[in-house]
């Protein structure tokens, strides 16, 4: 049987895979945040997983105003790096897990969730960040990823209680597999921030890191938290957090099991126009 040992929740701000790339993580403005994530590269190198379950919005690369699905799981065997404007990041190809991908699918859709099954993507900053500052800048990546899109750019999105059941149907989809593999689920973006209008560049560092707090010891309480609240307190595209509410409803504790070990926390601000969070809980 398949297992989820761990959670990773990570913003996945576009300006730290251009500091990545142009071999910029050593300037003033970017060791702090560089340095914040060293304790979650040791530990990925000592708790490797067999497959990572990578939540994060696409940027307009994969899906633009013409197709925009709400949830989109990736079952192809592999995910290029997409073109986002400048030519595609200098970062491995993704390889996936089609036969974890299409369980799931069948599974979690049998449990009353409408999924997008996508068997060919190009992935973006929003998934090839987070793989960047926990593992490196590899020849290839650690293991399969398989990556789960969720519409955070374009309203209705889904709503934080929405992607916290849908993390329950996961977790139930994945213990289901019948082989003995360890996965890792992610949740990618946020956190507060703006990118337009008066408010641009807000950042709240009080209230990400309250609802830091709050995921980790009563994720029912922040699932419960209304769309309008993420808009006032974290900025237009604070509403990225809810993805981190599918990973968070995936962990044991949440199933009736013991609570998750904290094994990092970090926040940092500013990153670019961005308070970054970050988070690894650990099954028991």
């Amino acid at each position: 049987m398949a297992k989820i040992t761990a959670s990773v929740y990570t913003s996945h701000v576009p300006a730290i895979g251009a500091a990545i790339d142009t071999g910029k993580t050593t300037d003033p403005y970017w060791v702090p945040l560089f340095k914040g994530y060293e304790p979650s590269r040791s530990w990925m190198e000592a708790s490797k997983p067999d497959v990572i379950f990578l939540v994060y919005n696409d940027h307009a690369t994969a899906f633009s105003l013409e197709m925009i699905p709400t949830f989109a799981i990736g079952c192809a065997a592999e995910f290029k790096p997409a073109d986002e404007g400048y030519g595609p990041r200098p970062v491995p190809t993704v390889i996936g897990h089609p036969e974890l991908a299409s369980h799931i699918a069948q599974s979690v859709i049998q449990d009353d969730f409408d999924l997008t099954i996508v068997n060919k993507m190009d992935v973006d900053h929003g998934l090839t960040v987070p793989l960047n500052l926990l593992c490196g800048s590899p020849d290839a990546w650690p293991c399969p990823v398989i990556p789960f899109a969720v519409n955070v750019v374009q309203y209705p999105v889904p709503s934080g209680r929405r992607c916290y059941n849908l993390g329950k149907a996961i977790r139930k989809a994945i213990e289901s597999y019948d082989e003995a593999l360890k996965v890792q689920i992610w949740g990618t973006g946020g956190m507060s921030h703006q990118l337009q209008g008066p408010r641009a560049g807000l950042i709240n560092r009080e209230w990400d890191n309250a609802w830091l707090d709050t995921l980790i010891a009563d994720p029912e309480a922040a699932a419960a938290v209304p769309h309008i609240d993420y808009v006032r307190e974290a900025g237009s595209e604070g509403i990225e957090l809810v993805m981190w509410l599918i990973a968070r409803g995936a962990m044991d504790d949440v199933a009736g099991g013991p609570a998750p070990k904290l094994a990092h926390r970090f926040y940092h601000v500013p990153a670019s126009n961005t308070g970054v969070g970050h988070l690894i809980l650990e099954n028991q």
